[in-house]
């Protein structure tokens, strides 16, 4: 029987979607059907476990998964000694204080004392604890929010997306204590020569998958006397690709710019002459 890796993935939800997707973007054929628990993909040897999310790091732990990918707010809450392979950079979320509107918040001290209602006492614990914060912990599983209306708590420390709900329930955010994205997770030591040849293997089509998610291809045409200039602006993977155009003085330059940088270098470029830029997204890229 082939050597198979096994990678749990929360089993629906944004976090689910997002890690689909980054694995089907690196060219894994799988269905993915929401009523199957177990899979494999078709392509490549992976098998898919769809689990809770707070299941993830114990499955992992236990060898009942090889890999994971989990919000980093579960692997930090649950302090189980695990590795973390890759931050996938996706599901932003912010664990945030959120307190009553008529409650008078300056900072963490004014926690001093108070009941707190979190998910999260691990990490909220830590936090206080760091910033010399003494505070009693309700914790509960759901429902966050709910707490300060029935009386269970003063304020709560819960995940924040759009702060709606808290709005819907009485309470305004005050302050983000700790972010969190997704986050692979394996243990130490994979334990398993196969397993780690093809844990290797996802892995450089992941990297691949997720520089180019950082890039722009970009392709113009320039006056040729600027060429040095914009090659200093731009860079390239090595250096720019150029090609002279039939009309005199011009080239064809192709490029690749990072995201982050994209808009100052396209200002950059227009100062320069450049005409008829164009800028497409890039599938798969690596060094």
């Amino acid at each position: 029987m082939e050597k198979m890796l096994r990678i749990a993935i929360q089993k629906s939800g944004r976090l689910s979607e997002k890690s689909l997707e980054i694995i089907r973007n690196c060219g894994i054929k799988f269905g993915s059907d929401s009523r199957v628990l177990k899979e494999q993909a078709s392509n490549f040897p992976i098998e898919f476990l769809y689990v809770r999310d707070d299941d993830i790091p114990t499955y992992v732990r236990d060898g009942v998964a090889d890999i994971g990918i989990v919000g980093r707010n579960e692997y930090d809450e649950q302090a189980i000694d695990l590795a973390i392979i890759r931050d996938l950079g996706f599901a932003k979320c912010r664990l945030s204080i959120a307190v009553p509107n008529d409650f008078t918040y300056t900072g963490l001290s004014s926690l001093e004392g108070k009941r707190i209602a979190t998910s999260y006492p691990h990490i909220l614990s830590g936090i206080l604890e760091k910033n010399k914060v003494q505070a009693s912990f309700v914790q509960v599983s759901g429902s966050v929010e709910v707490t300060p209306a029935v009386g269970i708590s003063d304020a709560i420390c819960d995940l924040v997306s759009t702060g709606a709900t808290l709005a819907m329930n009485g309470l305004r955010e005050v302050e983000a204590i700790y972010t969190s994205t997704a986050v692979m997770i394996g243990r130490n030591e994979m334990g398993d020569e196969g397993k780690a040849t093809i844990l290797k293997r996802l892995m450089l089509r992941l990297d691949a998958v997720m520089r180019a998610n950082n890039y722009k291809y970009v392709i113009f045409n320039l006056p040729e006397e600027h060429l040095a200039q914009v090659a200093r602006i731009v860079g390239g993977m090595k250096s720019p690709t150029v090609t002279r155009l039939m009309e005199e003085g011009w080239v064809s330059v192709q490029t690749v710019v990072a995201e982050d940088t994209f808009w100052e270098v396209f200002e950059q470029l227009k100062d320069l002459g450049a005409q008829g830029i164009l800028v497409t997204p890039i599938e798969k890229m690596t060094e």
